[in-house]
């Protein structure tokens, strides 16, 4: 459930008019007709606060509850999700986006998918966990994703992310693997594990193209509004994080996110999408967590590099000067460098094929797997037959 001191909050910004009008059918928390929101994280927030490497001071001049009065009572009851869960260092320049038009016809959209009682993923609460878990003014690298996952128990805000004990899609084993083949103390989480929050909270962005998706139906929310308000979130990183980011865009969709990023200032890295169906055109060589901490060592320092461990007491990092191991000078990184490489990439043929997204690269390897056991069986058949 939110937290009793978020939802006082929400309420009093909200005012006496939100308050005297629920949406139809119960509060906001049920607004994609699903059980009330577990407690909102804190930890990303309060990990924004700091003034680590890469960070910058949380904004100051953004008076939430002065904007919150400016809305009318019908932007009110639509944005009473961004109000109450889309963190504030990203609502202070997406504050003037999220009253656009065409946002709020994607949020009518919403409504009516509710009132048609359609099961939405991820839940509620966890639509815009990607910005509490990493405040804007903390992003380092940016990892783009698409559509959410649309099974249960699947998506919670993140993309390539799943919550225990759900396991570890197959683009997200390929993940495992890419970055086992750069830092081979690398170990998956246990029990086939998909979290990657702790990702996050090291200054790891995990945006998806599409923030929502109407359950077992992929895509069904595509082109209703959300790829313009997360080009707007990938656009404002590259302007406010003034000393640079990673961006990670692995497969053609992703990679036309990053066209516009100047790659003098930022690093981007481009490669084929880590599906089974399209990794082997070379997401495991590509070497790109590598990549990235050796560009992100050369910009923010040792202490800016992202240990990309999941499992308790390992760390997949590799320090400067670790024996046997090779400095991370050595791997192309510089600025210069970075955008050479993005360039190569995206005039490289086999880099650009189409890719195939986790639903089809499961209904792929489920396929071939039953047809692996028919053959099994068919084979015992014949060998126990007269």
């Amino acid at each position: 459930m939110v937290s009793p001191a978020l939802k006082r909050n929400a309420d009093h910004l909200l005012g006496p008019a939100a308050n005297s009008k629920k949406l139809k059918g119960g509060s906001i928390t049920s607004f994609f007709g699903l059980s009330q929101p577990k407690a909102l994280s804190t930890q990303g927030a309060a990990a924004g606060t700091g003034t680590g490497a890469g960070a910058a001071p949380r904004s100051s001049s953004f008076n939430k509850e002065k904007w919150v009065a400016s809305l009318t009572p019908e932007q009110k009851e639509l944005l009473q999700l961004e109000i109450e869960t889309l963190d504030e260092s990203w609502l202070a320049h997406l504050k003037e986006e999220v009253v656009t038009p065409e946002f709020l016809t994607l949020k009518r959209f919403l409504k009516k998918e509710k009132e048609g009682k359609a099961k939405i993923f991820p839940p509620e609460e966890d639509v815009y966990s990607w910005s509490r878990h990493t405040p804007l003014h903390t992003v380092k690298v940016v990892i783009i994703g698409q559509d959410p996952y649309h099974n249960d128990n699947q998506a919670h805000g993140l993309c390539f992310s799943v919550r225990p004990p759900t396991r570890a899609p197959p683009s997200l084993v390929n993940i495992y693997k890419g970055i086992k083949k750069s830092y081979p103390d690398f170990v998956a989480p246990p029990n086939n594990g998909g979290l990657l929050i702790p990702w996050a909270e090291r200054g790891v962005l995990m945006l998806n193209t599409c923030l929502t998706v109407r359950a077992h139906q992929a895509n069904s929310h595509s082109g209703k509004g959300w790829e313009r308000f997360t080009q707007k979130a990938i656009d404002l990183v590259a302007r406010v994080r003034g000393n640079g980011v990673v961006f990670l865009a692995w497969g053609k969709p992703a990679g036309m996110r990053v066209a516009k990023i100047n790659k003098a200032k930022h690093c981007v890295l481009q490669s084929v999408h880590p599906s089974p169906l399209s990794a082997h055109g070379g997401f495991f060589e590509n070497g790109h967590f590598k990549k990235c901490n050796a560009w992100l060592a050369e910009r923010y320092g040792e202490d800016g590099i992202i240990d990309w461990s999941l499992a308790p007491s390992k760390k997949a990092v590799e320090p400067a000067g670790k024996e046997n191991s090779a400095p991370l000078a050595n791997v192309s990184s510089s600025p210069d460098k970075c955008a050479e490489k993005a360039e190569e990439d995206s005039t490289n043929p086999s880099l650009v094929e189409d890719e195939f997204d986790d639903d089809d690269a499961l209904e792929a390897l489920v396929a071939a797997e039953k047809e692996e056991a028919a053959k099994a069986v068919s084979g015992d058949a014949d060998r126990t037959s007269p």
